[in-house]
């Protein structure tokens, strides 16, 4: 599964009914990415709009039988029927004490509410019905039947000019841009909480003729119902397409056109599985060539066959993002943000996440939707430097490919709503760079299949070995941390790059006490002559105020290049790369690492380290 996550969105952690993205953090503030330290939670709640009317694929008028008010106790639930046979079953789901509130007839799914604890129960007699599921463990919000428009936020201007940033040019979409920044032919649908489409840097590639809401199952197509009830969506998408304009922020694709389909809930920031439906069968109607779904599919963390509720849950997202690829659009979504094993699960813990969850034990039968479902790309995160980062799920076989989600104070900087910037971190961060590559691949390739897209992304990924971590299975090609290996946007826009030098990496810790000098070694082999000038030095270094550091490059015949020296002031961390013009060094041999901490009271280690020649 290219899965998500944010949060409830797959870059949300999961881990609360408010959560909405990434597991990690937010810098809502207006500077550079690399002067951003403290943040908070990059979860948060979202405010949705639905109601409306569509036509096609898309959810129809209800009959006549829907509710004109909200009642206490009223519950979502799948009707599922064969493709085309929905009409046949609506009459009864009045009868058996529901109404009607949307239909997909193309894919045979009905979203039908109900007060009655009987109800799915009493529709599973009826002829022609497939399969019943409650889609919550609890009510169906009363905004539902009239639901408020998300706020316009005011923008705030900005000075900030565009620069490389770490995570564009990890995956080398600088240089991509080269080649191509992207078709206005081409467009990108962001299932999430909404997208300010008046930010600055969002506002001259948004495309508000194909937004709407989603939220409770219904497209809503009132002007702004697209708009952003976090911050989450609008992150997501300046990571996907923010435009190349001089200010702020780049996108992998900058000129591609974004479409908003919000699909979290106002308050709750939950993406139910009615949202979702609405949500694929949309991007299909409207010919998304590709999504980015940065969240799982609410209340079940993961949806199990064997349970009748969700059985249907399964059966009803999965025939929606099936009628989305059969029109042409392809599925990207984030893996999630737990750091768990997908390919070996166990428990689940924290759901039903709209009510009180319970540990329970699963199975691989038990599916993280819509990241796990068949055809969608599922995307792990990487820190800066191409470590999985510490939260990204993981799995052999389950996981696709892997892009930038930032780690730890090494965020992933983008747009926030009101003309603001600020950084996340997240699988949710981690799946609009690769729905990006994606859109550009499509912008080289306009008659490329969802298949090929994906195939593209996997074959053009650069291979990642495991690190030396018995949780990751697989080969140097192919494995649960990784997948296919790291999105590059060059090679799969069919630009070239001179190949990179050899890697080698260090992953053992080195403890870093107070007023004390400590080293970690390389042993670097099999490199002719010397050290490049461009020598690249990745630094992992876990402290609680990096002002009391001094950091060093010791090369084999003992010269010493400084890397960091007591700047940051009281910031945690460093995980940067370095380039350092090594040039005069013989390359075979042992470099070093070395930190000084100068002063008491804070101390850290050294994670990792790398050098690549």
């Amino acid at each position: 599964m290219f899965s998500l996550i944010s949060g409830r969105t797959a870059g949300r952690s999961r881990t609360s009914a408010t959560a909405v993205a990434a597991l990690g953090t937010i810098m809502a503030l207006a500077t550079p990415a690399g002067l951003a330290h403290a943040a908070t939670s990059d979860a948060a709640p979202v405010a949705a709009r639905s109601t409306g009317t569509s036509t096609a694929g898309t959810a129809q008028a209800a009959p006549a039988a829907a509710p004109a008010a909200w009642a206490a106790g009223t519950r979502a639930y799948l009707v599922i029927t064969a493709p085309g046979g929905t009409a046949a079953v609506t009459g009864a789901v009045a009868t058996k004490g529901g109404s009607v509130f949307a239909t997909y007839d193309a894919i045979g799914v009905i979203v039908a509410h109900s007060t009655s604890a009987t109800f799915a129960a009493s529709m599973r007699t009826v002829s022609g019905v497939q399969q019943v599921g409650a889609t919550r463990t609890s009510d169906v919000p009363a905004d539902a039947y009239n639901p408020a428009l998300p706020a316009n936020p005011s923008q705030s201007t900005t000075t900030l000019t565009e620069s490389n940033r770490w995570d564009m040019t990890q995956i080398k979409a600088d240089q991509a841009w080269a080649v191509t920044t992207g078709s206005a032919s081409v467009k990108v649908g962001v299932l999430d909480t909404g997208v300010d489409d008046q930010h600055q840097d969002i506002a001259p590639n948004f495309n508000a003729a194909d937004s709407a809401s989603c939220a409770y199952g219904k497209a809503d197509t009132r002007a702004g119902a697209w708009r952003d009830v976090d911050t989450h969506g609008t992150h997501v998408a300046g990571t996907i397409a923010a435009a190349k304009n001089g200010k702020g922020v780049v996108g992998v694709a900058p000129g591609v056109k974004i479409s908003s389909v919000r699909i979290a809930e106002p308050n709750s920031t939950l993406f139910f599985a009615e949202n979702t439906i609405c949500g694929f069968v949309w991007a299909g109607d409207h010919g998304f060539k590709v999504t980015n779904n940065s969240y799982y599919t609410d209340p079940w963390q993961f949806n199990c066959p064997d349970n009748l509720d969700q059985a249907a849950i399964i059966e009803g997202v999965r025939r929606a993002q099936e009628y989305a690829e059969g029109k042409g659009s392809l599925q990207v979504a984030a893996a999630g943000n737990s750091n768990y094993d997908l390919a070996n699960k166990t428990t689940d813990s924290e759901s039903p996440n709209d009510s009180t969850p319970v540990t329970r034990t699963i199975t691989n039968a038990c599916i993280d939707i819509p990241t796990e479902l068949p055809g969608v790309v599922t995307v792990a995160a990487q820190g800066n430097g191409g470590a999985k980062a510490s939260y990204s799920n993981f799995g052999n076989g389950v996981i696709d490919v892997a892009a930038p989600g930032g780690d730890g104070s090494s965020g992933v900087y983008s747009t926030l709503p009101g003309g603001k910037y600020g950084n996340m971190n997240g699988t949710s961060m981690a799946s609009p760079h690769v729905a990006g590559v994606a859109a550009l691949i499509a912008s080289v390739n306009p008659s490329f299949t969802p298949a090929q897209i994906r195939d593209q992304l996997g074959v053009q990924a650069t291979d990642r070995a495991c690190p030396s971590d018995t949780r990751c299975k697989g080969t140097a090609t192919k494995n649960g941390f990784f997948g296919e290996g790291s999105v590059d946007a060059l090679k799969a826009v069919g630009g070239s790059t001179p190949p990179p030098g050899k890697y080698f990496e260090n992953l053992t810790d080195v403890t870093v006490p107070d007023n004390t000098t400590v080293e970690s070694p390389i042993t670097v082999s099999g490199v002719t002559g010397n050290a490049p000038a461009a020598l690249k030095v990745g630094v992992d270094v876990k402290h609680t105020y990096i002002g009391d550091l001094k950091v060093d490059l010791v090369a084999p015949d003992g010269s010493v290049y400084t890397l960091h020296n007591r700047t940051g002031g009281s910031a945690d961390n460093i995980v940067q790369t370095y380039t350092v013009n090594a040039s005069s060094e013989v390359a075979n041999g042992v470099w070093k690492l070395r930190v000084n901490d100068n002063a008491s009271q804070d101390s850290g280690k050294i994670d990792a380290w790398n050098l690549t020649f």
